[in-house]
């Protein structure tokens, strides 16, 4: 249909000239006529494309698509806030490329848990809750003897994924996590 309404358009620009260049009231009068069956045309044409759009962006079931938007969740990175939790890397505020207030690298900071891409998504979709230490980039099963002696936290481990918290060596939370839920 809109291929049609461009060459309505056309001829209707084609009677125009020749009706002011001849002096033809008739040539005007079917120009314009032309023109409003261009304009037709072009509505039909969106009309068309619209309902074959809405009709291939259906599920399989026959209802119509519904696209959610994906849920912002804003960081709990506020200091002074409870429940404050500090992630790895650099903090909230610091600014880009400098060393106040970064996480620095401890001696006693346990290696992380080698495990496989599959294996992180399986263990980024589970709620069970593990132990992080603000600034520290590990998380722990609570009977990790890393966390003896440390402040730390209880945090859904899908969220300590999320924040950028990587699984300790020592204690291998991914792997006990894993076997829980028999998904290993």
């Amino acid at each position: 249909m809109i291929v049609i309404s461009l060459a309505l358009i056309l001829v209707a620009v084609a009677l125009l000239v020749l009706g002011l260049a001849g002096g033809s009231s008739l040539l005007l009068v079917v120009s314009i006529g032309a023109s409003l069956l261009a304009a037709v045309a072009l509505v039909a044409g969106a009309r068309q494309a619209a309902a074959a759009r809405s009709t291939t962006q259906r599920d399989p079931a026959g209802g119509p698509s519904v696209t959610i938007p994906a849920q912002h969740v804003p960081p709990t990175t506020n200091a002074g806030a409870s429940g404050w939790r500090q992630p790895p890397g650099s903090p909230a505020g610091a600014a880009p490329g400098t060393n106040a207030g970064t996480a620095e690298a401890y001696d006693d900071e346990p290696a992380a848990q080698e495990v496989t891409p599959e294996q992180a998504v399986l263990v980024s979709r589970l709620s069970d809750e593990v132990r992080v230490v603000d600034g520290r980039p590990r998380y722990h099963l609570d009977e990790c003897a890393h966390l003896v002696g440390r402040d730390h936290e209880p945090l859904p481990v899908a969220e300590a994924v999320e924040l950028g918290f990587t699984p300790c060596a020592n204690c291998a939370p991914d792997t006990t996590l894993l076997s829980q839920s028999g998904r290993r």
